[in-house]
């Protein structure tokens, strides 16, 4: 509640006392105090005051009813007066009623439908190209156009063989005259020629 205390409150036909709003607080049975003036206050449930615009409240009394409340004061004491307010309350309530059964029936039919949709997969193709070629260092894997390309390498063991000149044979020709004798046997051939007469010996040459 935003409005300053005291705070007006109204009946069915017109003013009918206040209510301090820094005091006013329900009681152990809900109910608040509305002081009429006089001397004469009397509570009503927490529930039968309304707010209205202008920061004032309402309750369901009449000036009337004020009237008779302040001949049933005429002893004086002071005493609050408690208003019995009587309402009507709906009481719902349900029940089940049975109004009729019902069968249900289940059954399965097939059809053939024909589903013509386009799906995508994924084709990979592995192609191992060698390359035999020596590098320095692992390569990255990289990507040319949709190829992905992922270099395998390995550690060889390299056996080379080169020529090495150990030495060099340096051989020199020189041409050296010296006199040579020794005794030497040559064979040679000779013809004698000797005419025989056929009448005699041979008479000489």
């Amino acid at each position: 509640m935003t409005t300053h205390s005291p705070v007006p409150v109204y009946g069915e036909d017109g003013p009918l006392g206040t209510i301090d709003l820094a005091e006013e607080r329900a009681d152990a049975e809900g109910r608040v105090l509305i002081r009429a003036g006089a001397g004469l206050n009397f509570a009503v449930p927490r529930s039968f005051l309304k707010e209205r615009e202008g920061g004032t409240f309402y309750v369901p009394l009449s000036r009337a009813d004020l009237d008779r409340l302040r001949e049933g004061e005429a002893r004086g004491d002071g005493q609050t007066i408690v208003i019995p307010v009587v309402a009507e309350e709906i009481e719902v309530a349900k029940r089940t009623v049975e109004t009729g059964l019902v069968r249900i029936r289940k059954t399965i039919s097939e059809r053939e439908e024909l589903v013509d949709e386009p799906v995508l997969r994924d084709e990979v193709r592995v192609e191992r190209v060698p390359v035999g070629r020596v590098v320095e260092r692992p390569l990255p894997v990289r990507q040319e156009g949709d190829t992905l390309i992922i270099p395998i390498v390995e550690e060889v063991l390299v056996v080379e063989k080169r020529l090495m000149l150990r030495e060099e044979l340096r051989v020199t020709r020189s041409r050296v005259e010296e006199r040579h004798a020794e005794r030497v046997v040559l064979r040679g051939e000779q013809v004698t020629v000797e005419r025989i007469d056929p009448r005699g010996p041979a008479a000489g040459p």
